[in-house]
């Protein structure tokens, strides 16, 4: 057991020689073995070991004979040991928690507490040890997996998360109660575990032990495998949105990013005082979370819509779920069907927009999609804003030619065009035209569009006189649309605009 542990340590890189460990401890079986384990290892390792105990004051006299008992066990080891009480119950009710999410929560952040106030003591960093152990990764894998989680979930419990470690993951429940007994240690047994109240317990007691005698005998050892491999499909595919969003991307906000002069930068290095990404320090590449070198999350990030439209789904998940992270540096709370409204976007036309968690809104303009702070009036009229450069070409219409598809590229009847063109923003009287020959006016048809108020005047136009050829991004007048008596064509595709909001 010790040398399967001490492998498993150095291969994940858990801690080395030298290292401040401290445990947590409950009393029952996988935390004493886990402890016991660390004290063996003190001298040749040369670890300076403590334990922290969590009563959550919800089993009456049982808990307080296990925080007995783990002082005990602590004492005739020799290993320093702090008990800490917590109310679980009162944190359940004031946020809405169920309790076991409650004792999880306010365990975690006793351990850190304690792993901090260590380290100030003693000036060096501290590893928390938990005794997950490998049937707790299966219960975790099959629990998100019937929760309808994403690839991350579905990789399990992973050895190392910031400075909790999880040594005990390299055996099995039933090899920890075969070691105990040989090393004739005793340990507590919780009530509770044996409950059909929670949901690990159900997966413990009733799920996998019918998965495995009625599937597969050997199902949590393929369940693990499974999880490992979908491990590395999620770095890989996480790796793959961060380096899209280093060529695709933007970001405009407070945060100074490799020293851009205006606090902004454009990660496919557009012009306008921003920061070239591809030729910027490594400084972002190499911070330990995320894109961006930043003392503040910016204020937005976007990508490049038509670009990120062309990828497959998986991409676009991914790149989407990556953007949210830099706003708001965790992806806790964000579900499968929020992604997929903000995915949506990307096929619909400029100005809608999807909520999101933290306070956060997901916006279509004609050229990006962008993750952002939800803003007052006055803030979104504040935005950056420019019109978009067009380009355009004429030439003859023949019978079997494809129209465009695209929705920033648009062809147009050249001999019904009677002015000279221009982009710009709204005007009073601008009108198109409807199927049929109604007029609609521009105002009408952006509140229609349900179009915010202080974006109505940000919605770039491609006008002839008072006639909108195109909304562009949405929609074109029907007064210029090619018919089969259409002899030249003018072809108008966007080509600028970075910063259109």
């Amino acid at each position: 057991m010790r040398k399967r542990v001490e492998d498993f340590i150095r291969k994940q890189e858990l801690f080395g020689t030298g290292a401040q460990v401290l445990a947590a401890v409950s009393g029952g079986a996988d935390s004493v073995c886990l402890l016991y384990l660390l004290a063996q290892m003190r001298e040749e390792w040369e670890l300076e070991v403590r334990a922290v105990h969590v009563n959550h004051g919800l089993r009456g006299g049982e808990a307080d004979r296990d925080a007995a008992f783990t002082e005990n066990f602590c004492r005739a080891l020799s290993v320093p040991c702090r008990v800490r009480q917590v109310d679980v119950r009162g944190l359940a009710a004031s946020q809405g928690l169920s309790e076991e999410e409650a004792a999880r929560n306010l365990r975690y952040q006793a351990l850190e507490e304690e792993a901090e106030s260590w380290e100030k003591e003693s000036g060096c960093p501290v590893r928390i040890a938990v005794a997950h152990h490998g049937d707790d990764n299966v219960e975790t894998i099959l629990h998100n997996l019937f929760r309808g989680s994403g690839l991350k979930g579905l990789g399990g419990i992973r050895p190392m998360r910031g400075r909790i470690v999880r040594p005990l993951l390299t055996v099995t429940r039933q090899e920890i109660l075969d070691y105990l007994k040989e090393e004739g240690l005793e340990y507590c047994m919780d009530s509770t575990n044996g409950s059909g109240d929670y949901t690990r317990n159900r997966l413990r007691l009733q799920i996998l032990p019918l998965i495995q005698s009625e599937v597969n005998e050997r199902a949590a050892e393929h369940i693990l495998q499974a999880a490992e491999r979908m491990y590395q499909a999620d770095v890989y595919l996480e790796e793959q949105a961060r380096r899209w969003l280093l060529q695709y991307g933007a970001a405009e906000g407070r945060a100074d990013w490799n020293g851009a002069a205006d606090g902004r930068a454009d990660w496919n290095g557009a012009a306008g005082g921003r920061a070239d990404r591809n030729a910027a320090a490594d400084a972002g590449r190499n911070a330990e979370k995320g894109m961006l070198a930043v003392q503040e999350a910016p204020m937005r990030v976007g990508a490049d819509a038509a670009r990120l439209l062309r990828e497959p789904a998986i991409i676009q998940t991914y790149v989407i779920r990556h953007m949210i992270g830099e706003m708001t540096g965790t992806k806790k709370d964000l579900t499968s069907v929020h992604v997929e409204d903000v995915r949506e976007l990307l096929e619909k036309q400029a100005g809608k927009q999807a909520d999101l968690p933290y306070g956060l809104m997901a916006r279509r303009t004609y050229d990006y999609l962008w993750i952002e702070q939800k803003m007052e009036k006055k803030q979104e009229e504040e935005l950056p804003f420019s019109l978009p450069e067009i380009e355009t070409a004429v030439f003859s219409f023949e019978k079997g030619m494809k129209i465009p598809e695209n929705q920033y590229t648009k062809w147009f009847d050249y001999d019904k065009i009677k002015g000279t063109l221009s982009v710009r923003t709204r005007q009073t009287g601008d009108y198109f035209l409807l199927p049929g020959g109604g007029r609609k006016t521009i105002k009408s048809y952006l509140i229609d569009e349900k179009v915010p108020a202080p974006l109505r005047d940000r919605v770039p136009l491609l006008a002839d006189g008072s006639h909108v050829l195109w909304i562009i991004g949405r929609r074109i007048s029907e007064g210029y649309k090619v018919t089969d008596e259409t002899k030249t064509i003018m072809q108008i595709h966007i080509s600028g605009g970075k910063e259109n909001g």
